[in-house]
């Protein structure tokens, strides 16, 4: 799977071999872990993408939400249980520290709701750092995550282009509306990618809806670089 790749709920949990129930799932594989991020109004958690989509922002998860227990809005987002075992927050925390010490950060595979059941594959972060802030009346956990530069993530390397080929979220989500799902080329509703109209390694702009377009995996392929 490449960054850019859209895929069903379904396809998401069978790529990673679990079902996909939380958002933060540490170490889910040997040698990785996956979160679930969005940026949809509504959003539950206040996950932000920076420089260009380079830079994850991402926020802790809250407590469950209990028949008798507090709201989970209203609640510190806990690093451990009850019982005092680490929750996902905590696994995530003592990740990031070690990483904090120069230790190795840990991997981490992005995927980014685009609507009900559509995910977007953003590739494989690196956990560099965690740090709790105020919101409202509580604490919330952070996470800094940023895009890692290895075989799974194919960012062209260009000066001041670096890093520019992540697709931002707001120009996925105005793509996937205007092209309404589908291929623009066949109408296939399978297989879809973002695709930069004027290739990126030829200076096409990631950075606005006009240049980005739905392509299935036939089609993306047949075109590789060249400008139609």
């Amino acid at each position: 799977m490449k960054p850019g790749d859209i895929v069903s709920y379904l396809e998401m949990c069978q790529e990673e071999g679990a079902s996909l129930q939380r958002g933060m799932n540490f170490q889910l594989r040997p040698g990785h872990s996956v979160v679930l991020m969005s940026l949809r109004a509504g959003a539950p958690y206040d996950d932000s993408l920076l420089e260009s989509g380079r830079v994850l922002i991402y926020e802790g998860h809250d407590v469950l939400n209990l028949a008798a227990g507090p709201d989970p809005k209203l609640v510190d987002q806990p690093l451990e249980t009850p019982a005092g075992k680490p929750t996902e927050n905590g696994k995530f925390w003592a990740a990031a520290k070690v990483r904090e010490q120069g230790g190795n950060a840990e991997r981490v595979r992005v995927y980014e709701k685009i609507k009900a059941g559509i995910w977007a594959y953003n590739g494989t972060f690196h956990l560099l750092s965690a740090w709790m802030e105020p919101s409202k009346s509580r604490k919330v956990v952070k996470f800094r995550m940023e895009l890692s530069d290895d075989e799974d993530n194919p960012v062209a390397h260009h000066g001041p282009l670096k890093h520019q080929r992540m697709i931002p979220s707001q120009v996925k989500q105005a793509v996937w509306k205007r092209d309404q799902g589908k291929c623009v080329l066949c109408g296939d509703q399978k297989n879809l990618h973002f695709d930069h109209e004027i290739p990126f390694s030829k200076g096409g702009s990631s950075l606005v809806a006009e240049n980005v377009r739905l392509l299935c995996a036939k089609h993306n392929l047949a075109k590789s670089d060249k400008i139609e």
